[in-house]
């Protein structure tokens, strides 16, 4: 193998497929990434077994060939490199050689035979979103999921697959994050899949660095693909049923509140800081005088109120939430006043944005008042 090409687009090529790499003692050869020259272009995958990334660059092929190359290493080398040509050639050994006009190493590898077989997905569902659309779907989902997995079903976030619709879903349980988006090639047949939580936060970061508009997709029976420009991203799908959450997002209500984002992130924030002892309890009162009173119990440390402005419809109601949980929900919502929906102390509270993003729902379930 010998190539040439650009030391920006080498770097960038590393550094993406680098997200599909993690440590891994039993088996070297998955912390190493696959670099393979064929034709004009030069190939890079890597995979956790879990996920495999593949993607390419166009480059000057002096000879065809292809190695693995710890992941780290050669991506925190080349980031040092100058914008400038780069020349990487395959020597015996299986070192390969990197070279600029300033700088010449040599990076020992593994012989790409070890590498294990990126899977092919078979021929499945094909749908396309929006990639705007879709990125800040992940936004507002993927942090509700849950990191426990002793339910693997919600590590993973929900795709709801119904004509030119999809509704992404995320839960640990405790709160529940589900938006709705149209599609922009929908599907025949209905199709419910479960893909892991991580996987989708990893593509939802990179999509900001691709100039495409949509993403494609092609989901199977136990695989998902995802393509975007040069980049596909092929993971597993979590076996199970996802809870049937519709019946948990709440039908009836008996106070509705405007109120202004900001205003409330600093009154949680100013309460919460009493309330680590009281596992992010905090009170919420909703008054007919137009104001919500954020409040906590006395603490070793102290207590704290805080009172906002809102617009009130319906009756005084009061109910006591996981202060981190509100404050998570309103750094994913891009409204300035959000719709905040009490139905009983007993039942989960309802957060929607006001104006904008109406595909978009939050509930989180209460505590003890």
């Amino acid at each position: 193998m010998k190539i040439k090409c650009r030391q920006k687009d080498l770097a960038f090529a590393l550094n993406l497929v680098n997200r599909a790499v993690s440590p891994n003692t039993t088996l070297p050869v998955l912390n190493n990434i696959l670099i393979k020259a064929e034709g004009k272009r030069l190939y890079f995958s890597a995979t956790n077994l879990e996920v495999a990334m593949t993607y390419f660059i166009d480059v000057e092929v002096l000879n065809e060939g292809a190695v693995t190359i710890p992941a780290k290493l050669i991506t925190n080398y080349v980031a040092l490199l100058k914008e400038e040509e780069v020349e990487m050639k395959l020597e015996e050994g299986m070192n390969l050689s990197i070279k600029t006009s300033f700088s010449h190493t040599k990076i020992k590898g593994i012989a790409p035979g070890e590498f294990p077989v990126i899977p092919q997905v078979e021929k499945g569902e094909e749908f396309a979103v929006d990639a705007k659309n879709f990125g800040t779907a992940i936004d507002q989902t993927v942090f509700a999921a849950s990191s426990n997995v002793s339910r693997p079903v919600l590590t993973g976030t929900l795709f709801r697959l119904e004509k030119d619709n999809l509704s992404m879903v995320a839960t640990d349980s405790y709160r529940l994050s589900e938006r709705k988006v149209t599609l922009k090639k929908g599907i025949n047949e209905p199709v419910d899949c479960i893909v892991p939580a991580h996987t989708i936060a990893e593509l939802g970061k990179m999509l900001s660095f691709f100039d495409k508009k949509s993403v494609e997709c092609q989901v199977t029976k136990n695989q998902i693909l995802f393509s975007v420009e040069n980049l596909k991203i092929i993971s597993r799908l979590i076996d199970g049923n996802f809870p049937d959450y519709k019946r948990i997002i709440p039908s009836t209500s008996k106070t509705t509140l405007i109120v202004n984002v900001q205003d409330l992130v600093l009154a949680v924030k100013k309460v919460s800081l009493f309330v680590q002892e009281t596992n992010n309890n905090v009170k919420i009162s909703a008054t007919n005088n137009g104001k919500l009173i954020i409040s906590t119990d006395e603490t070793q440390i102290g207590e704290g109120t805080a009172e906002v402005d809102v617009k009130i419809d319906g009756e005084n109601n009061q109910i006591a939430l996981n202060a981190q949980y509100i404050l998570d929900v309103l750094s994913h919502i891009n409204d300035e006043t959000i719709k905040f929906i009490i139905d009983n102390k007993l039942a989960p509270v309802t957060i929607r944005p006001e104006k904008k993003d109406s595909n978009y729902t939050h509930i989180i379930m209460p505590l003890k008042l």
